[in-house]
């Protein structure tokens, strides 16, 4: 026999937010206490409203089965203590004890039978530990008993608890409120006590007192009823899946209602109005045929009025009034000022304390929007345009608007701009230039709003990295791996050529020259009016700045001490944007050894070639072709590793280099490595070679050019073909020639060929780095 249990704990209001939370702890704490009694449970529905938590566990065993436990404990001849100790740990008497051979050696063991007792008996210990222990963000004592810390913590005042197994009523008392089978129903509509008979009547007496206990439903009748009402007024409802939630977490009976408010308020900005009806009074809002903001707003009612719900439209609306009447107050007040004049305050605000004010990151900003621009980095990007944009992208941060409403940040200074007669690409840029925030935020593609936000981004990472402030395990309390995101993003979406290291070091530099200028100040007023970055090391701007001997001495002290904190950064950008790379390529299915592969030649820091190289990659690899030259250059990789043979490469070792391929791309070492290798092969032809090794021979010199001549042009797919034409050549290599031949001639020039093979694969990518 089994019967359904059913658990209401009932209190004053649950704050919406978090109802989702309590029904998740509480189906936790239910699982754990059922769980250790041993208890299989059937199905579980939990449900929440703003003044009731109620959970419903089918088919419970009317009692638990007996179990037996055993213990093993010391082995006979143990001190007295050891076995007291066991027979204390295990609750028996040294009577009970069992003697058992185990290995060879007699042992004690405890046997412990345990009969089945009542399921009702266990859910009676198991409510009030259930109550203790629930965890809320928030909670509170009351009453005479919250004097004492011991006392009961609960979201608001526990009231009434409701706990029926079967149609029997589960007794416990927690915190002075004792069980039964009786609740209440709406706090208006309904009057007196509901009596619940067991678990499959209890939503259906709630409704007949009007309460919707299932929180879905309350969302579903929010979500179609809005919609529905909306739509009968020839408006279209904004839908808001947030506001769905809390609505239905704040009523047990919702009803959604119409309202309209006065045109005048429309002449503030559309976000400004959704914003204030939907953080203030949880309501939504609705567009016109025309797909604008219509002076329309739905709330959600908890009661049924006989007028219709007038009254409560009315009494919405007057509140609303004033709350749009605020922001619209904001709205006329910030434009008395222009976004130059509000730049201003920026000098008051700290933005970080190693960091200098806001003031001076966007003045940093504005130079490295600028640069990015001049240099063509971002192409098509007006200069003087992206510099304007970063001088006022900050602006708004001390407008009254954004003052009561932070999230409208960079969005009212577009709005601020656009109605002051900025041209649109800087309002534009203004309002955008916080994009991309999450990954499934739009990427800017309007040049003066990429150099400002790839701008806004790099002068955040470059200079917490340069104050040491990185990311370390789980806590990155600047988002810094957020800004590396959206820089990558920023780069690859726009097809930016640029080296990543020069940009990081560009940012950097923005970070020097602030701190030396501060810095310099104390050296007296004459520095007062300097302008720019200059470098302590360039004599020929000494006179031009009335600078003496002693001012260079301490300017080049603290240039010196400055610039080493930016090298000391630059290593670590450049490792925190690669590990980045891995994370957001792993997420697009690309796999994080091909990008170590391409890596790991050096010299590639440009992001979209680095991309395209590993897209490239990928594609071979995928292949047949891809994974039996994989193969055969790992095999040829093995040899030379045992027989510890570089080949040409040796030669290269001579220039000092740790690497022996670091300098395989340089041009000056070039012609040095060809004629090494030509030299090699006008040796090595002592020997009429076999076929295999004759068909390898050519194969190289055909691909090793054409793979060269493809990445010069940036058509890696064309290097992957090259590459593959020498996988049926190395194949046969392996199959028809011995490498360790006999004669020395002939196994050094078969060593060298392998060599010679493995730096020809090395030209498009390290394949030891490469999984398989």
């Amino acid at each position: 026999m089994s019967s359904d249990f059913l658990l209401e704990l009932r209190s004053e209001e649950i704050p919406a937010r978090m109802q989702a939370g309590a029904r998740a702890e509480l189906e936790k704490l239910f699982r754990r206490e059922m769980d250790a009694a041993g208890v299989e449970i059937g199905e579980i529905t939990v449900w929440s409203t703003p003044r009731r938590l109620a959970l419903i566990a089918r088919s419970l065993p009317e009692t638990t089965e007996a179990v037996s436990e055993e213990l093993k404990g010391p082995p006979v001849g143990a001190p007295d203590q050891a076995l007291d100790g066991f027979c204390r740990k295990a609750g028996v008497e040294k009577g009970d004890l069992e003697i058992r051979e185990v290995k060879g050696r007699e042992t004690y063991f405890a046997v412990k039978n345990i009969p089945g007792r009542a399921t009702k008996d266990l859910l009676a210990e198991a409510i009030p530990v259930i109550v203790r222990d629930f965890s809320w963000p928030k909670s509170m004592r009351w009453g005479a008993a919250s004097i004492s810390t011991e006392s009961l913590r609960w979201v608001r005042p526990l009231s009434g608890i409701v706990a029926l197994l079967g149609d029997e009523v589960v007794e416990c008392v927690v915190h002075g409120v004792t069980s039964g089978s009786v609740t209440l129903g709406h706090r208006f509509h309904h009057s007196g006590d509901i009596t619940i008979g067991n678990a499959d009547d209890y939503a259906m007496k709630l409704r007949a007192g009007h309460v919707i206990v299932d929180h879905e439903e309350r969302q579903d009748l929010i979500r179609s009823g809005a919609a529905k009402v909306a739509s009968e007024a020839g408006l279209k409802l904004v839908e808001d899946e947030g506001l769905v939630v809390e609505n239905a977490g704040l009523t047990e009976w919702p009803v959604p209602l119409l309202g309209r408010f006065e045109e005048d308020f429309l002449e503030v900005p559309p976000e400004t109005i959704q914003l204030t009806a939907r953080v203030n009074q949880k309501y939504f809002v609705c567009e016109d045929a025309k797909g604008e903001l219509a002076n329309a707003f739905m709330c959600t009612a908890n009661i049924e009025a006989e007028d219709g719900g007038a009254r409560v439209v009315d009494g919405n609306r007057k509140v609303l009034a004033a709350r749009l009447s605020d922001a619209r107050f904001f709205w006329d007040v910030d434009r008395k000022k222009t976004l130059a004049e509000h730049a201003k305050g920026l000098e008051r605000i700290t933005f970080h304390e190693k960091l200098g004010t806001v003031a001076d990151r966007v003045e940093r900003v504005a130079k490295l929007a600028e640069w990015l621009a001049t240099e063509g980095i971002v192409p098509n990007c007006d200069p003087k345009l992206a510099r304007q944009a970063a001088e006022l992208c900050k602006a708004d941060l001390v407008t009254e608007m954004v003052g009561e409403f932070p999230e409208l940040q960079g969005l009212m200074g577009g709005y601020y701009a656009r109605a002051e007669g900025l041209p649109d690409a800087v309002a534009d840029a203004i309002r955008d230039h916080y994009k991309p925030v999450g990954q499934g935020d739009d990427v800017p593609t309007a040049p003066v709003t990429v150099a400002l936000s790839l701008a806004d981004k790099l002068d955040t990472l470059s200079g917490f990295f340069v104050i040491g402030e990185k990311p370390s395990g789980s806590k990155d309390p600047f988002a810094l791996r957020r800004a590396e995101l959206a820089i990558i993003r920023l780069i690859t979406k726009n097809n930016l050529r640029s080296s990543w290291e020069d940009l990081h070091a560009w940012a950097s530099e923005g970070h020097y020259a602030s701190a030396l200028i501060a810095r310099l100040k104390r050296y007296g007023e004459k520095l007062l009016g300097f302008e720019g970055y200059r470098y302590p090391d360039r004599p020929d701007q000494d006179e031009s700045l009335g600078i003496g001997p002693e001012d260079i001495h301490n300017w080049s002290f603290e240039a010196e001490k400055i610039n080493r904190g930016i090298s000391d950064a630059q290593q670590p950008l450049s490792e925190f944007l690669i590990d980045r790379l891995k994370v957001q390529q792993r997420e697009a299915g690309v796999r994080h050894d091909l990008i170590d592969a391409i890596f790991a030649l050096g010299g590639e820091d440009d992001l979209v070639r680095l991309l395209a190289r590993v897209k490239a990659l990928q594609s071979f690899m995928e292949t047949e072709d891809g994974a039996n030259l994989l193969a055969g250059y790992k095999r040829a990789a093995n040899i030379l590793k045992k027989e510890d043979w570089h080949g040409a490469e040796g030669e290269i070792a001579k220039t000092g280099e740790e690497d022996p391929l670091a300098l395989v791309d340089d041009p000056d070492m070039k012609a040095v490595i060809d004629a090494k290798m030509s030299e090699r092969h006008a040796k090595e032809l002592s020997y009429t070679p076999e076929p295999a090794e004759k068909a390898l021979m050519d194969a190289l010199d055909t691909s090793e050019p054409a793979a060269s001549q493809a990445i010069a042009a940036e058509d890696f797919g064309a290097a992957m073909a090259a590459l593959a034409s020498l996988r049926g050549p190395i194949d046969r290599f392996f199959e028809e020639v011995t490498v360790n031949a006999d004669e020395e001639n002939k196994r050094a020039h078969r060593l060298d060929l392998l060599a010679a093979f493995r730096a020809a694969v090395h030209k498009v990518a390290d394949f030891s780095r490469i999984e398989g």
